[in-house]
């Protein structure tokens, strides 16, 4: 049986650059959509945090602006169905990646808070990265890539294609507008081989070799569709 280890923002907000808390999490799509795939695949998921603290969800990421009537009906439903997974993941601190044939990160701004600075997360990212196993991370899930190092202080992912939100989407909300740095800017600086879709808010993913990324929410789907075939093919 494939497993799957879901790494899981434990920030409940983003601190923006004048100091405003905005309340935020894990987005509601980016979990819930992949979760879903991989569990009718047959696929067994563990859910992991910093700390072992329950996720909490974007408000933000159920509201009229985030989808469709029917699609955020979908998707809480589903996170309904799986809050006892929700409720008690594992501490990120006690996981072994090793144990795991996939990694995958879903997005939110909550990655941006704690995932890009947390150096347990930067080890896990740089060891299932040097394994050749699978690594999936989806819209602002890269900034946790950001507290990845090897040995001699490099960035494991220098070179590296692959997406991650844009700017110009970050922007689109106000309080985006107000990030103290965006992840474009922040993955060009770091080395990486960065790629957007023409269009934003479409689903556009990237592979290189085995790092999988997705732009957007709306790349939920694509991207986790692509995994489950490569890994059963």
């Amino acid at each position: 049986m494939t497993r799957v280890l879901f790494v899981v923002s434990a920030a409940d907000r983003w601190t923006l650059k004048d100091g405003e808390v905005h309340p935020s999490g894990y987005w509601g799509e980016e979990l819930a959509v992949p979760h879903k795939i991989f569990s009718r695949a047959g696929w067994e998921i563990t859910i992991a945090t910093p700390g072992g603290r329950p996720p909490t969800l974007d408000r933000l990421s159920m509201s009229r602006t985030a989808g469709l009537p029917s699609k955020l009906r979908e998707v809480a439903g589903y996170l309904d169905s799986i809050q006892g997974e929700l409720d008690k993941p594992r501490s990120l601190e006690d996981v072994d990646p090793g144990a795991f044939d996939l990694v995958f990160y879903p997005g939110g701004h909550g990655p941006m808070e704690d995932l890009a600075v947390d150096t347990v997360s930067g080890a896990l990212l740089t060891r299932v990265l040097a394994s050749g196993k699978p690594l999936a991370l989806l819209c602002h899930a890269p900034a946790a890539m950001l507290a990845a190092r090897n040995e001699d202080g490099s960035w494991p992912f220098a070179g590296y294609r692959m997406t991650g939100l844009s700017n110009l989407e970050e922007k689109l909300n106000s309080f985006g507008r107000k990030a103290v740095w965006f992840l474009e800017d922040r993955l060009r600086e770091s080395g990486a081989d960065y790629r957007k879709g023409r269009l934003p808010l479409r689903p556009f993913t990237q592979v290189d070799r085995n790092l999988y990324t997705g732009q957007n929410p709306a790349s939920s789907e694509s991207l986790a569709r692509r995994l489950v075939e490569d890994l059963s093919a």
